[in-house]
């Protein structure tokens, strides 16, 4: 499994850490515009000092740079920079460039190391971790992928400090997820702690930041090509979100968002199939009240959409089997489970209907 290591200036440490992971020190930096003006100095100064050789690479921070016009443009950049079998890549960014840069790696020379250093909340806790990397395709988000490890996941919880409020937001919601998935102590800290860590305050963030890398990398290690269903665990929320994010074109709504959304829905679910108490869907439902959207527009927005619309647009999530949407639920707070036999279209209507008038 992946080394994960949180500290700061994580990126100062990096020559140790790759001959600690027999990493050699020629290496292709993936940026995006955005963390290439924040970050992009002070690493390739970094880089410069302990020795390395390294090409920098920059692609438009958006999701379009998911894409196979995209990658065929990087692959001919590293073509041209001589860059082999020998070297890696660390990708310096959020889930565009992290998945990006992953299936870059992936796939360039037949696989070469990837380096993760994410510099958002929903990077650090959750797309950089776990080795599954992809470019999207007209038809729907990570459908042309790879499962490849990281060889190094290296986190600076400091690079939060330069987002704006909604992007820290979009990332908390994966951080909750992981307190209702799998550690009801964990959610517990969130609900006390909740306006220190997206205020970027110490030790607050960092526990948040390592707690989640900590559970999802257990996750990974147990089930890292998703054979047994454990892994599946990790879509709390996410089928609901998936349809919330297609029917937004994937431009109107941040996948957190979408996914504090999607929680709601999944937590109205559990309660009517039985599996979590209505005292337990009232405590969920409190701490993703402390969610905050952007002026209220996404939560309009779906209050807005029929829930049958939502219901639809779910249909096309790539996690379906055998065409059955299948749902990540609830077992109490702090454990969930994949359920895997097909429900009526009724209470899933229902539960969206619920979710709505929780907002």
């Amino acid at each position: 499994m992946s080394e994960i290591i949180v500290g700061t200036p994580v990126i100062e440490d990096i020559e140790r850490l790759f001959e600690k992971h027999n990493l050699r020190k020629k290496t292709v930096v993936l940026f995006d515009e955005n963390t290439k003006a924040l970050f992009g100095k002070q690493i390739s100064q970094t880089l410069q000092e302990q020795g390395f050789t390294f090409v920098e690479t920059v692609v438009p921070a958006k999701e379009t740079s998911k894409s196979l016009r995209t990658a065929w443009k990087l692959y001919g950049e590293l073509i041209d920079a001589e860059v082999d079998r020998s070297w890696n890549l660390l990708a310096v960014g959020g889930g565009v460039v992290g998945d990006l840069g992953g299936y870059i790696a992936a796939s360039f020379y037949r696989g070469i190391p990837v380096i993760q250093l994410p510099t958002t909340l929903l990077a650090m806790t959750d797309s950089s971790i776990g080795g599954k990397v992809a470019i999207n395709h007209p038809q729907g988000k990570n459908l042309i992928g790879f499962f490849h490890l990281p060889e190094l996941v290296m986190i600076d919880p400091s690079y939060l400090a330069s987002l704006p409020p909604r992007e820290v937001y979009a990332g908390m919601a994966e951080v909750i997820k992981y307190g209702f998935i799998a550690d009801r102590d964990f959610l517990t800290y969130i609900t006390r702690h909740f306006k220190e860590i997206v205020a970027i305050q110490e030790p607050y963030i960092s526990e948040a930041v390592r707690t989640s890398a900590g559970i999802k990398a257990d996750v990974v290690e147990k089930d890292f090509k998703e054979q047994s269903g454990l892994r599946a665990t990790l879509n709390f929320g996410h089928t609901f979100a998936h349809g919330l994010e297609k029917l937004a074109d994937y431009r109107y709504i941040k996948h957190g968002e979408a996914v504090a959304l999607g929680m709601v829905c999944a937590l109205h679910l559990s309660e009517k199939l039985g599996t979590i108490t209505h005292s337990e869907l009232d405590e969920g439902l409190a701490v993703l009240r402390k969610f905050r959207f952007r002026s209220g527009l996404v939560q309009k927005r779906f209050r807005d959409i029929p829930a049958e619309t939502i219901l639809e647009s779910m249909h096309s999530d790539k996690k379906k089997v055998d065409k059955q949407l299948r749902f990540v639920l609830l077992e109490g707070l702090g454990k969930a489970y994949l359920h895997d036999e097909p429900l009526d279209d009724s209470i899933v209507l229902e539960a969206i209907e619920e979710a709505k008038k929780s907002c």
